[in-house]
């Protein structure tokens, strides 16, 4: 024994605890050490033979007893310092139970299932059962398991260090429920404190901290049909119309709390349902400290937020959505972290997850520190992560969060606050290799997608990763929703001034497999909600807002509605509300709630709609240049091209008629949707029977219709007869 590794050992900077602590062979006799400091008087119980006192060797509650044969399953007598007796089984004396197979992965960073080792886990070892954890921590000097079974003393139960900076221990008597975290003190500088699991499947309610042991493998699902039929889908060519939901604002109790996931699959999923939404986009359902960071912030990336229940809780809610066959997709945070003390910020004391440097690991903006991408553990967390929530909670996709901020080093900085790469240049290299990474690894999973909210002009961002690409099955069209705005915000009478901005998405709207966003960061911060962003009077509005969502249903692009948006609520978001339910009993208010439904139904029923949008045989102009009456048409077509439909916007309030439009072919044609029906909260304008064609020389068609074109408004025709 060197000098000096007790008062080590039960000074809590000890390196390897293992080395004293438990049984151990000297020369011809055995020497078993505990370290209790609990404990008044302790002795070995040893099968078939007398207990063995333990004599204390150190004031600080180590003890030890000498053997001459090995004590073999021994367990722990141990006298309290109040005059209670337990009996223990010493974490001590067990194996490794981590193999260098799983370290080697880790540290070269293909262990894409990480969580299975990493974390906390139930388990039963030589008969008994407590709790294996292993935390990766390279920089620390020590490491060990604090919680309320072991009354939060750091110094208790020190961990075994691995190599690669993982550090283990299975504790026995550890059940599911058992608040911990680590305590870890830093070679550097001495720092030390309590941090959160990264891999812990469940955490404590916040404004508390903590994590909780959780066994993930109790729930049974019930989606068995949802995920094989998934598995045989492709998703580009199917209908994808998503409702972007936060879910602690979408609904209140009548008590004013958020409701449980529970509650939300008792609630939010027939409402999804019946407004006809394929999937349902969750807003980042990890944990995180701040409510009004919307979950963007997020410290348990493997643990769904406990505001709203258990992690089986959630699964119920993920199960309910398949078995009503709803999708899932979920917003990922790969590009930054929070700073909070608890969470992965200096780690282990040191730059662990994130850079050293600000220049390189810092969003100033955000206040939040930013993933060494470069650093084979941190690829590891993130890809394991990822395909966690796509195997452990059966979510069908992720939709990755400001990946315009990873993908340059430049983003949102000053000159002179950035590295350039080993080229020059203001590339994120490392985060590049990484997003394609993990794109390969999630289409592994079968059916699974992935969406990138990227507001530049990077190429191939949606292409595949062997063509060169970033490997995402689609990104946001942020350039078609910041046109649309710009354009609708505008008085009718100024709209032939700007038709450009209606038009100019048709020039790149194949160049990516594109979804239309009417997210949740337009809504927000003074932008006014949708119908907020409308002019003229409370009818136009209306019409506007009708117009507006007839058209993005109609142009080439998987679809996304933010929650509230569907009712013309004129508030804009408010995390701390809820959706403005009353508005339900004002007939303008419920007739585009009517509207947006029926654009969904016919959305999924016509595969004109949603067969072809990434090419241009799904879609061809019929007239862009009748600017003066700010009208355009255009045709969708499905697979089979035979099989389309005719769309017309008038984008004035005006009434236009008689107003001819070419058609594909001859035949009689039917209105099947008007976005100013009355049942909407239009005014009725509409084209009622059927429409027969005339022959004749009509924008370069040789075929057309003639239509009263509704104000304000968005007509569909189907060919019904030749």
């Amino acid at each position: 024994m060197k000098p000096g590794e007790f008062e080590a050992l039960v000074g809590g900077y000890h390196g390897d605890p293992f080395s004293i602590l438990g049984p151990h062979r000297v020369f011809k006799q055995w020497i078993v050490r505990a370290l209790l400091p609990q404990a008044a008087s302790v002795r070995l119980l040893i099968p078939d033979a007398e207990p063995a006192p333990m004599q204390q060797v150190h004031a600080g509650g180590l003890f030890e007893a000498k053997l001459k044969a090995d004590p073999g399953h021994y367990r722990i007598e141990m006298e309290l310092q109040d005059g209670g007796v337990e009996i223990l089984e010493d974490p001590y004396r067990l194996r490794p139970l981590l193999t260098d197979h799983d370290i080697y992965l880790h540290a070269e960073g293909t262990n894409h299932e990480a969580w299975h080792s990493m974390g906390a886990h139930l388990m039963e070892i030589d008969g008994v059962s407590g709790c294996r954890f292993a935390v990766w921590a390279p920089n620390a000097e020590m490491v060990s398991v604090s919680g309320d079974f072991n009354q939060w003393d750091p110094h208790r139960h020190p961990m075994r260090r691995r190599n690669g900076g993982i550090w283990e221990i299975f504790l026995p008597g550890v059940k599911q429920g058992d608040i911990y975290k680590y305590f870890i003190r830093s070679k550097v500088f001495g720092v030390s404190g309590l941090k959160c699991d990264p891999y812990g499947f469940y955490s404590e309610a916040p404004p508390k901290q903590a994590s909780i042991v959780w066994d993930l493998n109790h729930y049974q699902w019930q989606d068995q049909h949802w995920m094989e039929t998934r598995a045989h889908t492709n998703w580009l060519d199917r209908p994808v119309a998503c409702y972007e939901v936060h879910l602690e604002s979408w609904m209140k109790s009548p008590e004013g709390e958020p409701l449980t996931y529970r509650e939300l699959a008792a609630n939010l999923i027939p409402y999804v349902k019946r407004l006809g939404f394929t999937h349902l986009e969750l807003m980042p359902v990890m944990e995180h400290p701040y409510a009004g960071s919307w979950g963007y912030q997020v410290v348990g990336y493997f643990a769904p937020t406990a505001r709203f229940g258990t992690p089986d809780d959630f699964r119920y809610f993920v199960d309910q959505c398949h078995q009503n066959g709803i999708g899932i997709i979920v917003d990922w945070v790969p590009a930054h972290f929070p700073k909070d003390a608890h969470g992965l910020a200096r780690f282990d004391g040191t730059a662990c997850y994130e850079h050293e440097d600000p220049r390189l690991g810092e969003h100033r903006d955000w206040g939040t520190l930013i993933f060494n991408f470069g650093r084979n553990e941190v690829r590891n967390f993130l890809i394991s992560n990822a395909l966690f929530w796509l195997k452990e909670y059966h979510i069908d996709g992720l939709r990755v969060d400001a990946v315009a901020s990873m993908l340059y080093l430049d983003y949102s900085r000053e000159a002179g606050d950035w590295i350039p790469n080993k080229y020059g240049g203001n590339e994120n290299l490392e985060a590049i290799d990484f997003i394609r990474r993990f794109n390969e690894e999630a289409h592994k999973v079968p059916g699974a997608i992935t969406v990138a909210e990227e507001s530049t002009s990077f190429a191939g961002v949606s292409h595949p990763v062997y063509a060169g690409g970033l490997g995402f099955t689609m990104k946001w069209n942020m350039g078609w929703m910041h046109d649309m705005f710009a354009y609708f915000k505008a008085d009718p009478v100024f709209r032939k001034f700007n038709h450009h901005r209606i038009t100019f998405s048709m020039l790149y709207a194949f160049t990516e497999n594109f979804m239309l966003p009417i997210s949740h960061d337009e809504v927000v911060h003074g932008k006014s909600s949708l119908i907020g962003k409308m002019p003229g009077d409370e009818w136009q509005r209306f019409a506007n807002v009708r117009a507006f969502l007839g058209y993005m249903y109609s142009h080439p692009g998987k679809k996304l509605l933010f929650m509230g948006s569907e009712l013309g609520q004129y508030e804009e978001w408010n995390w701390q509300g809820q959706i403005r339910w009353d508005l339900q009993q004002y007939p303008l208010h419920r007739g585009l709630q009517e509207f947006v439904r029926e654009l969904n139904y016919l959305y999924v029923a016509e595969p004109s709609l949603h067969e072809v949008d990434a090419h241009w045989r799904g879609f061809e102009w019929i007239d862009f240049q009748d600017i003066d009456a700010s009208v355009i048409s255009f045709v969708r077509r499905a697979k089979n091209s035979s099989d389309f439909l005719v769309f017309v916007c008038n984008f004035t309030p005006l009434v236009r008629q008689p107003y001819n439009v070419g058609v594909p072919e001859p035949g009689a044609y039917q209105e099947i949707l008007n976005s100013d029906w009355e049942q909407f909260g239009g005014s009725g304008v509409s084209n009622p029977g059927l429409l027969h064609s005339t022959q004749g020389e009509m924008q370069s068609r040789h075929h057309f219709i003639t239509l009263t074109l509704p104000p304000l408004g968005v007509c569909a025709f189907r060919r019904v007869s030749e």
